[in-house]
């Protein structure tokens, strides 16, 4: 079974940086789509950047030019660094993935915001920014 565990969230102030991960366990398959999500209270869960089997990487244009998704295959590792961070990306950040479907399309998957066709998510982690 796998299992997806996210770290490195905490508050900082507006202008500041984070650098999430997520780490992959049970892995037997092909990943096909890592991704991150984020979710406020009460409204629905976004997707924010994705890394397909192809090695080709997407962002949200909310968060392009500021956010950096990578990947360490060796240590089953998902990163996002977040750089010059707002107040509006306050929320809980959620690392997901699926495998062994190489037909569906990770960007439109995670930017059109299917979560439902992810198939394994973490617990998330929460971030804060403070303005």
């Amino acid at each position: 079974q796998v299992r997806l565990v996210e770290s490195g969230g905490g508050s900082v102030q507006s202008g500041g940086s984070l650098r999430l991960s997520c780490t992959a366990s049970g892995v037997t398959g092909t990943s096909d789509c890592m991704a991150w999500f984020r979710q406020v209270p009460g409204k629905a869960r976004e997707g924010v950047a994705s890394i397909d089997g192809y090695g080709g990487i997407y962002y949200a244009n909310s968060v392009k030019d500021r956010f950096t998704i990578s990947q360490d295959n060796a240590k089953h590792t998902l990163y996002l660094q977040l750089n010059s961070l707002k107040p509006e990306d306050t929320a809980r950040y959620y690392c997901a993935a699926y495998f062994d479907n190489p037909g569906r399309d990770c960007r439109v998957t995670v930017l059109g915001n299917f979560v439902e066709f992810m198939d394994y998510w973490g617990n998330g982690t929460l971030v804060t920014i403070s303005s």
